[in-house]
Parts: structure tokens; C-alpha cells; sequence
């Protein structure tokens, strides 16, 4: 059992990063996004600001927290014996949720731009997507969509 333990945790700390991400990036389209038409405006980045994204698991955080339970509990168990072994596992079974759920929160942040966009009308929108093209303060940029499915593009 104790061969097991480094196994079971490098796989939960593996597995908890499993968020689908792409979704965040200006060069991915969802399903329903293809083949419909597309509001395009054309704009200046104004400021760019980096930040991340909290992706959701597809889990549900179930993986980390549950994983690290599992790993805490058997891990407290392996102290003492009768009751104080029975509390050690519990103590370890929560300290092993706590920490797996932090892990897998970390593990599902992204690297983001905040971009503020002065539009050609005036008005100023902002746009959060992942970080992975570069943008400067002053580019021309194509805003694509609108509302919850809008991407800054190049232009």
C-alpha cells in the first residue's frame, strides 16, 4: 500500500488540471459558432492588462478534493493506532480534500489579457480572452461577435 501512495497522488495532481481551456482563446470557436454569421467591429486597444481565467473542472472539483481525501486518509492512517489512528485518518482525509481542491484550482487558472477596445463608434468595450497572441495599446483589432461569444482578432 505504501508503494501505492506516490502513484495515486502524481495521478490526482495529473488529472486535476483537466479543464478544457481552448474554450478562452480568440483563435477557438465553439460548435454552435461555426457556420452562423458573426458581428464584426473594428477597434483600438486602448489598455491590455494581464489576468487569468478560473476554468471549471469537468469534474466539479471532485477530483481534487476527492483524490486528496482518499490520499489524506491513507495517509493518516498509517499514524498511530486504535482511536488516534482513527482521528488521523479523518485529520488527514480533510487536510487531503483542502489541498486537493486548492491544486486543482491551480491547475485549472489560465493566462488571460483583459483588453479595453475604443471602438470606431466611440464607445469603449472590454473583452477577456486567453493569452495567447500577443496585444499592444494602440493595435487595430477586429472584435468578432457579441456579448457572451465575443473574440479580439488582429486586423
Amino acid at each position: 500500500m505504501k508503494r501505492l501512495l506516490p502513484i495515486a497522488a502524481l495521478s490526482v495532481l495529473t488529472l486535476a488540471g483537466c479543464a478544457n481551456t481552448a474554450g478562452y482563446s480568440g483563435d477557438v470557436y465553439s460548435g454552435n459558432q461555426a457556420k452562423t454569421t458573426q458581428n464584426v467591429r473594428i477597434g483600438t486597444i486602448a489598455a491590455v492588462r494581464p489576468v487569468q481565467i478560473q476554468a471549471d473542472s469537468r469534474t466539479g472539483g471532485l477530483l481534487g478534493g476527492g483524490g486528496g481525501a482518499i490520499i489524506g486518509g491513507l495517509l493518516g492512517n498509517q499514524i498511530g493506532g486504535g482511536s488516534g489512528r482513527q482521528l488521523a485518518t479523518v485529520a488527514g482525509a480533510l487536510g487531503g480534500s483542502i489541498a486537493g481542491t486548492a491544486v486543482e484550482d491551480r491547475a485549472n487558472r489560465i493566462d488571460a489579457l483583459e483588453m479595453e477596445i475604443r471602438l470606431e463608434d466611440g464607445t469603449d468595450v472590454v473583452v477577456v480572452q486567453r493569452a495567447d497572441r500577443q496585444f499592444q495599446p494602440g493595435q487595430k483589432v477586429r472584435l468578432i461577435g457579441n456579448g457572451a461569444n465575443a473574440s479580439v482578432a488582429p486586423y
